[in-house]
């Protein structure tokens, strides 16, 4: 099915989303929970800041690799010759137990609520759904969509059963889908709709109905009991923001408040909420770029230059592959809130590191959990009292991001302070981590394909 008409399918679908959001004028907010905060069912009160950090270097690192496999299992199906049998799983850009970010819904009729991940490097909604004979443990209820009275299993003859990246027919004519993960994980359910809700910060509740998302029956992997399901936050059309489209005017933001404040209520806006002021001091724009799979958000990232340093840092541009795909156009770098740190390729990394060393008057340290390349000691009077250079990232229609200490270095181990950047060779993909994006406020406007991010005290905005 060519993509005009799953947009306009998608369109249609949430035609009558209008009149509830023209009611709230509009626009609407709701509460994103960080994975390590005390509301999180993952919070580990013996856990330390600097165990929490090793957790997350390894949990991007998995990421990126998925995402990897995600971007070369869509270069291959563009080529009829290559294209997956319907029988073959297909590599799914969701990512078992890598995410940062929960949210909840509430799903069906009468609602039930779900603490689901919340994942901009996805695109399905999906959740476990009863019956799940073979399914990972979860410790909240499944979800009974026999107890729902809106909800609705999609045909596999219908036009939205296409815009899944595998979809068939199931025994009795359902849109089936299976998702397999690269460390064998899998998915498996049917494609539906159903009435999603959430509670909106103020108190209202907000009802979307007939929502695609995927019943989940058969699933299992590295999955945490913890794990309810997962909505999909990318630019693909089964996403939670393009299902509702011009309802929200195309428009979703957030705002991470920093790593050392993870009780703190994060925001994920939605419509003339989501929109960054005009004025806001330090606001820049620059174009999202259409790329493969189109799941992921990317940007062009020029240069990147440390501040008293002469001279900027040339980054590489895209690919060939995925520069040829979108045109001459190609990004080369994801913009992703579930990757906490910030991947680079090593010429660009060492380059870097090499400014930030001749800025730095301090002595060098090993990191002692072996994740950052570049990491001082900061005991004593002269670490207390060092200065340490913004990093500013260059992204394309002159949109400069400054990167204060916060975002730019991070606490390693008791006086141990390193370069927030890792090498992604032998990864070969780049990603601008969420450590890089905390207290901003980032605008993805769909609709004219560009993001905006403002600075922001994101714990109080």
């Amino acid at each position: 099915m060519a993509s005009s008409v799953v947009v306009s399918l998608l369109i249609l679908s949430t035609a009558g989303l209008l009149p509830l959001l023209a009611y709230s004028k509009g626009g609407f907010s709701m509460e994103l929970i960080h994975r390590d905060s005390p509301k999180s069912p993952f919070y580990d009160p013996t856990s330390t800041a600097h165990s929490r950090l090793k957790a997350a270097a390894q949990r991007s690192r998995a990421r990126a690799i998925y995402f990897q496999q995600a971007m070369q299992k869509s270069t291959l199906s563009e080529s009829p010759a290559s294209a997956p049998a319907a029988d073959d799983n297909f590599y799914s850009d969701i990512t078992p137990n890598t995410f940062e970010y929960l949210m909840s819904i509430y799903l069906g009729s009468p609602a039930e609520k779900i603490l689901a991940i919340a994942d901009t490097g996805s695109d399905l909604i999906w959740i476990q759904c009863k019956p799940c004979d073979e399914c990972y443990h979860q410790t909240a209820p499944l979800f009974d969509p026999q107890a729902s009275s809106t909800y609705k299993v999609v045909s596999c003859e219908a036009e939205s059963c296409s815009a899944l990246p595998q979809g068939s027919c199931g025994s009795e004519s359902q849109c089936e889908y299976n998702y397999a993960y690269g460390d064998g994980s899998f998915v498996d359910g049917f494609l539906s709709t159903e009435t999603i809700s959430f509670d909106a910060i103020g108190g209202r509740r907000v009802q979307f109905p007939k929502s695609f998302f995927g019943c989940t029956h058969r699933s299992n992997g590295t999955f945490d009991q913890n794990e309810g399901g997962l909505v999909g936050l990318g630019g693909g059309q089964l996403s939670l923001i393009r299902q509702l489209g011009s309802a929200i005017d195309n428009k979703f933001s957030y705002c991470l408040p920093s790593a050392d404040q993870t009780s703190a209520t994060s925001r994920l806006n939605f419509g003339s909420n989501a929109v960054v002021p005009g004025g806001s001091n330090g606001a820049v724009t620059t174009p999202l770029i259409p790329g493969y799979p189109d799941t992921f958000y990317f940007l062009n990232l020029e240069q990147i230059s440390v501040a008293g340093q002469a001279g900027a840092v040339n980054v590489k541009p895209a690919a060939s592959t995925n520069a040829k795909k979108a045109k001459g156009f190609g990004g080369n770098i994801i913009i992703d809130s579930g990757t906490t740190l910030t991947l680079l390729d090593d010429e660009t990394v060492q380059s870097v590191t090499s400014k930030v060393v001749s800025s730095v008057k301090l002595p060098r340290v090993t990191d002692p959990n072996g994740v950052f390349s570049l990491c001082f000691d900061v005991s004593g009077e002269g670490g207390n009292n060092a200065k340490f250079p913004d990093i500013t990232f260059h992204f394309s229609g002159g949109a400069a991001v400054v990167l204060h200490k916060s975002n730019a270095f991070v606490e390693s181990a008791n006086n141990v302070l390193c370069l927030a950047l890792i090498s992604s060779d032998g990864i070969g993909i780049n990603i601008f981590g969420n450590i890089a994006q905390q207290n901003f406020h980032i605008e993805y406007d769909l609709g004219a394909m560009q993001l905006t991010l403002a600075p922001a005290d994101c714990a109080h905005l």
